[in-house]
């Protein structure tokens, strides 16, 4: 069953280790198959190095495991419920990258201070509100997915693949897998190249004209980088 998008799972995951943005199990990527509903995940606590393509795991979106030996991540709930509120998306990535991460365990947003930003990213990188105990209490992952949700109501996630979840780490997704892991490695660079530069001097956002050349350039309609198909 879905052999290809567990193939394409697995490759993502690897390449996240490969990026050097997954260290020991710190992370995991999923994709999903939009006509069947079905999402496929790395299994829980399991290294890329010592698993394949088949040890993937097939589950519903109420993560149900329907192919597979393996227990899905635990981040499942959260990749699940992103789903089903962002129509648009086909994979997601949740890493522990050490630049990002610290962003979210510093609970502020990542401004968009120059165009390797714009690139990638309409805008800052927002945080998430830190989840209440209640909430960390009762179904933590899910509840993830939940202040993510609530971070995206006036913001296309589309534009902006990416959030920091307070206290916790980055999630990016994309179209599919393969462009939520570049996502990832895009949040990763710009994460620590804002440290590098407000350490230097505190300097103020890129100019919106700036900002809008550089991310329709690539995205949109009228984009015009890159080769076309």
């Amino acid at each position: 069953m879905l052999q290809n998008l567990k193939e394409e799972v697995y490759r993502a995951n690897l390449s996240l280790v490969e990026h050097k943005l997954v260290k020991l199990t710190f992370g995991n990527a999923s994709g999903i198959d939009r006509k069947t509903g079905f999402m496929v995940i790395k299994p829980s606590g399991i290294s890329m190095r010592d698993s394949g393509p088949d040890d993937m795991v097939v589950t519903d979106l109420s993560c149900n495991v329907v192919e597979g030996d393996l227990l899905p991540s635990t981040d499942a709930p959260t990749h699940a419920a992103l789903y089903k509120a962002f129509g648009t998306i086909g994979g997601i990535v949740h890493t522990h990258s050490a630049s990002a991460t610290a962003w979210a365990q510093a609970c502020r947003p990542i401004p968009c201070l120059g165009t390797t930003h714009a690139d990638y990213f309409h805008g800052n990188v927002p945080v998430t509100r830190s989840l209440t105990r209640e909430e960390i209490a009762g179904n933590y992952e899910y509840n993830t997915a939940l202040v993510i949700v609530e971070c995206f109501r006036e913001m296309d996630p589309l534009r902006i693949p990416a959030v920091l979840v307070a206290s916790h780490g980055p999630f990016t997704w994309g179209g599919d897998v393969t462009q939520a892991v570049l996502h990832a490695i895009s949040l990763e660079e710009i994460a620590r190249t804002a440290a590098l530069t407000l350490s230097i001097a505190p300097v103020g956002p890129i100019d919106q004209t700036l900002l809008d050349k550089h991310f329709f350039r690539k995205h949109g309609q009228g984009a015009y980088y890159g080769q076309k198909k």
